[in-house]
């Protein structure tokens, strides 16, 4: 009988330890920054509104939530055009120079919003330009990340690795708004200054991540030929090709593309709750500490059954759990189906990127990742920019509930269009259907 790997097997090893600080301190970063940018558009479009003239008719939008929806578009525009560059070129150079270049790019980006911040000259339109160009870095950061991860530990760990990794989003989406919601809170006698200081933390742990990255051994190997028409083609076919990645893909995209109500997270907390910046920080942790303990619970198994059925029935649960969470109005109760929404969340997460690391080959990793991010951060994007523009024109509770909603009935259409998937276990679906890839 095959031995049952350990658990937190991926810790035992010195490349993947590293790896995972400086993702922690990125990520934490990266997260300050995010909640800094909400509010700070949130307040600097605050009680404004935007008239839209349609058939003669003067429709009156709430410009803050079209605000925010905004950013959704700013943030997928540099995704949707360079990721797929980003997927290449982790296949091509030394996707350990490209995650510490990244962040060091990232840092100065901080600090630059930092600066601006704290001389007054920010603006909607700086502060949308800086969130681009840092969603930019993503599309090269995210599939030199992903493509590394299998070369620092063993096949039989990938699992563990993985669910250990998505377990820094959630540690860092709980410590990244609290952190930030403490200290815009606390500083709300000087205004904006506040924010910028926590642009100016986000900018110090991306500068340490950075020089924690510096120190891990593995180079990797560079493959020039990646960088081409015919490379780019052979990644995209390779990903449409497998029925199971595809479906994957789609699903991911679907159901964040719906239901994504965390950008709607200013005016829930404000609005339909009553409360300030401390209590929008304290509300942004209900997500992040049900994907975390969904997250624990996944690193200390050491097996999943049904990967397939499990995946499916773990994103119905974030669909239904969204939708009641748009029609709640007690803290309490919106706090845990937030942190329902997280759990759904992360244990489909992990289950997908086992799926699509264990069937792609390590020369298509860069590709496949890369043509994955348009759907799985375009999904949340785009789904940002369309909970603001419904939620402007029919209200808040509207966009998440029917969002929610959509996300039930996109999760048992896929079901039904790919059986297989419901069906089958890891092993079964990695053997089933492997498409021919050249090079191999």
């Amino acid at each position: 009988m095959t031995p049952h790997p350990p658990r937190l097997a991926a810790f035992r090893y010195r490349d993947f330890r590293l790896v995972w600080i400086a993702e922690l301190n990125s990520t934490t970063g990266s997260q300050m920054q995010t909640f800094a940018v909400n509010w700070h558009v949130f307040q600097l479009l605050r009680d404004q509104t935007t008239t839209l003239t349609l058939l003669g008719h003067d429709i009156h939008l709430s410009a803050e939530a079209l605000g925010l929806g905004g950013l959704g578009l700013a943030r997928i525009i540099p995704i949707v055009a360079f990721s797929l560059l980003g997927g290449m070129m982790a296949d091509a150079y030394d996707r350990r120079k490209l995650m510490i270049i990244t962040r060091v790019l990232a840092a100065l980006l901080g600090a630059v919003l930092a600066v601006l911040t704290l001389t007054g000259q920010a603006t909607v339109l700086t502060v949308y330009l800086i969130s681009a160009l840092a969603s930019g870095l993503m599309a090269f950061d995210l599939p030199a990340r992903q493509s590394l991860v299998p070369h620092l530990v063993p096949p039989e760990h990938l699992t563990n690795a993985i669910s250990l990794q998505t377990i820094i989003w959630q540690l860092a989406t709980i410590a990244g708004p609290a952190l930030a919601g403490v200290l815009i809170g606390a500083g709300e006698h000087v205004g904006e200054a506040a924010i910028g200081w926590v642009y100016a933390l986000d900018a110090l742990l991306f500068a340490l991540a950075a020089l924690t990255l510096a120190f891990i051994h593995y180079r990797g190997q560079v493959r020039a030929e990646a960088m081409s028409w015919h490379a780019l083609k052979e990644g995209m076919r390779f990903t449409f090709d497998t029925r199971i990645i595809r479906a994957t893909m789609l699903l991911d995209f679907l159901a964040t593309f719906f239901s994504s109500a965390r950008t709607m997270l200013p005016i829930v907390a404000s609005d339909l709750l009553g409360l300030g910046a401390a209590g929008y920080g304290l509300l942004a942790t209900a997500q992040p500490i049900g994907a975390l303990l969904a997250g624990g619970f996944l690193a200390l198994r050491r097996a999943i059954d049904r990967q397939g059925l499990v995946l499916l029935v773990s994103v119905g649960v974030y669909g239904v759990a969204t939708a009641l969470f748009g029609l709640s109005t007690s803290l309490i109760l919106s706090y845990i189906l937030f942190a329902l929404t997280g759990a759904g969340d992360t244990i489909s997460t992990v289950i997908r990127n086992t799926i699509r690391q264990v069937m792609t080959p390590d020369h298509l990793r860069g590709r496949m990742t890369g043509v994955n991010m348009i759907f799985a951060t375009g999904g949340p994007q785009l789904g940002e920019l369309e909970a603001g523009v419904v939620a402007a024109a029919l209200g808040v509770p509207f966009a998440i509930v029917t969002g929610g909603l959509a996300t039930v009935i996109m999760t048992a259409w896929i079901a039904w269009r790919y059986p297989r998937l419901r069906q089958s276990t890891l092993r079964s679906m990695v053997s089933a259907e492997m498409p021919p890839v050249e090079g191999t």
